[in-house]
């Protein structure tokens, strides 16, 4: 069965009641799929990847594959996070593509060694793991094992095993509107917590953005996020507010910037920069000068540049393109 494409279908009910041909959204978890699944009949689901690894498991035994990992075998043999997982590494770093490590390995050795570590001179800022619902984890969290557990403890999640890299020039604020407006757009809308609360969190981040953010919205963000949680029928609605808090717990001086200063330290947020160039750092190289698409900067060559603010459209090429970090 071909799906259509809607990522609510990722969730258990709606995947069935989609191809039962009916309207993708979710029911009550006290009916237990093994019971009354697909066409109501039990039923039992794995992905792909869990197909994946039985053929190994026949061959080498489940003792073998469930030491793997950072299971703890000795008393349970399935105790633990066992085996392999395979991560889709994208993102600000040198190699892209899909990963396959042993459960239990720390986010250090996925980013730099796996991964090659963050290109063009930059530095490691957050990795967001599990896909749009999942949370974002700073730099002081690389040490941390990759497994179910410390994940969801750390405020995010394994997911669908995605991990996307991002460095210093990243707005977590940004951040997390961006997934939050991918979920508004994904949501079934059949529960109200998940309808109205991403709706709501989505308005608040777009306004923070904007700098017309209020300190009292912090605290808004905080208590929806928990109503979604608790009030959604399914784990889209259950998770969907892991963007939002763990930036929140993690970058909380990026949202004070954007309420209190009125500034966005990444430089991402338009409507919160202005860019001009430094005249001590910069050496006229036109790097600046030739990628900008309304003209807007002007400067000899090996001479100082300057930025017409009238023209300027803060697109931040000119930012991007700095080989000096003159444009600030």
């Amino acid at each position: 069965h071909r799906g259509a494409g809607a990522f609510v279908c990722g969730e258990s009910t709606v995947l069935m009641a989609s191809m039962e041909g009916r309207m993708g959204e979710p029911r009550a978890k006290y009916v237990h799929t093994v019971e009354h699944g697909f066409r109501d009949q039990p039923t039992v689901l794995n992905n792909v990847e869990t197909w994946a690894t039985i053929p190994v498991i026949l061959e080498r035994g489940a003792t073998w594959f469930a030491g793997i990992g950072s299971g703890d075998v000795s008393d349970n043999p399935w105790g633990g996070s066992s085996g392999t997982k395979v991560f889709s590494l994208v993102g600000k770093i040198r190699n892209t593509g899909l990963v396959e490590v042993p459960m239990g390995v720390p986010l250090r050795t996925i980013i730099e060694d796996v991964g090659g570590g963050i290109p063009d001179g930059r530095t490691f800022k957050a990795v967001q793991t599990g896909g749009p619902s999942g949370g974002c984890l700073p730099a002081d969290k690389l040490d941390m094992p990759v497994d179910f557990d410390s994940l969801t403890e750390a405020g995010s999640m394994m997911g669908s095993g995605a991990m996307i890299v991002m460095d210093d020039k990243t707005c977590m604020v940004d951040v997390a509107r961006y997934f939050v407006d991918f979920l508004v757009d994904e949501s079934c809308g059949k529960c109200t917590p998940c309808r109205e609360g991403l709706y709501a969190l989505s308005n608040t981040l777009s306004r923070i953005c904007r700098g017309e953010g209020r300190p009292e919205d912090l605290d808004f963000l905080e208590a929806t996020c928990a109503t979604i949680q608790d009030g959604s029928l399914c784990q889209l609605g259950g998770s969907a507010p892991n963007p939002v808090l763990s930036t929140l717990q993690y970058f909380r001086s990026e949202y004070e910037a954007h309420i209190h200063d009125k500034r966005c330290p990444a430089g991402v947020c338009k409507e919160l920069v202005s860019y001009t160039i430094s005249e001590e750092k910069c050496t006229g190289c036109h790097a600046c000068k030739r990628p900008c698409p309304t003209g807007a900067i002007s400067g000899e060559k090996e001479a100082l540049h300057v930025i017409d603010q009238d023209k300027c459209i803060k697109c931040g090429i000119c930012f991007e393109s700095c080989r000096d970090d003159a444009v600030e």
